[in-house]
């Protein structure tokens, strides 16, 4: 067969895809991300009632490098994951849709997000 001159089908090395959509993809991944968290915690609190044997190994699980970094995502994918559902309530009462404001919100989503899980790990260290 030879080579033509028709267009290629779209795909993502063509097109860069807009803040809103990375930010949709992330939606559903934290969302994912959550459901394992939950489960780790489900595992955490079975091992609290299996005794202090088995709690000592999963906190020194949870104590590791490996378990902050764990810790530390699940955390703020909990804060994106609610800041993006709160931008999907304004977008149910109809507004926000220009692409400004879409931006706007997409950015800020993101900032509080950041913002609520630093002030999550440091009023709960004090």
């Amino acid at each position: 067969m030879t080579g033509s001159n028709r267009p290629l089908s779209p795909h993502l090395q063509v097109y860069r895809l807009p803040l809103t959509g990375i930010l949709s993809i992330m939606h559903r991944g934290t969302g994912v991300l959550l459901t394992i968290g939950l489960c780790l915690l489900a595992y955490g609190l079975w091992a609290l009632a299996q005794g202090e044997e088995n709690y000592s190994a999963f906190q020194s699980g949870v104590d590791s490098v490996f378990g902050r970094i764990v810790l530390y995502g699940w955390v703020f994918g909990l804060f994106f994951h609610f800041c993006h559902g709160v931008r999907h309530l304004i977008w149910d009462f109809g507004s926000g849709f220009l692409k400004h404001h879409m931006n706007f919100f997409a950015l800020l989503e993101i900032i509080l997000a950041v913002i609520l899980m630093i002030a999550a790990f440091v009023f709960s260290i004090g």
